[in-house]
């Protein structure tokens, strides 16, 4: 992002500050998400594009050489091997602005995430019931 502008209010807005060549990569890797998850709130949590669904599914963001990308350690575990040559963290994937992005791992990871989200959350109605 930007140096100086303020926190973005919607995903439009924190993808409009990139450069087209990233916007694009911004825009399908939500199209991705999206499409994985249909349900999902979009909105900005940590001052970058989330989507949620019975709690934060996954968050993404643009930096000078690749597009971060953060479905929580779970996400990351579930998915190891095929994120190997992209995890940066405990949490965190990256992938670099040069080369292609695996839109069908991520789609595949935030299925996997909605899943998790909603069984916790059946989890929990019942301890409460």
């Amino acid at each position: 992002m930007k140096a100086g502008k303020s926190v973005p209010k919607s995903i439009d807005e924190y993808i409009s500050r990139f450069s087209p060549d990233v916007q694009h990569t911004l825009e399908e890797l939500r199209m991705a998400i999206r499409k994985a998850a249909p349900e999902a709130e979009e909105k900005i949590s940590y001052q970058m594009p989330t989507f949620a669904l019975k709690g934060n599914l996954v968050h993404f963001a643009a930096f000078k050489n690749h597009i971060g990308f953060y479905p929580v350690p779970s996400g990351i575990e579930a998915f190891r091997k095929e994120l190997a040559p992209f995890i940066k963290g405990k949490g965190t994937v990256q992938f670099p602005l040069n080369e292609p992005v695996p839109y069908d791992l991520v789609k595949k990871i935030v299925i996997f995430r909605t899943r998790e989200n909603l069984a916790k959350k059946k989890q929990a109605g019942r301890s409460a019931g």
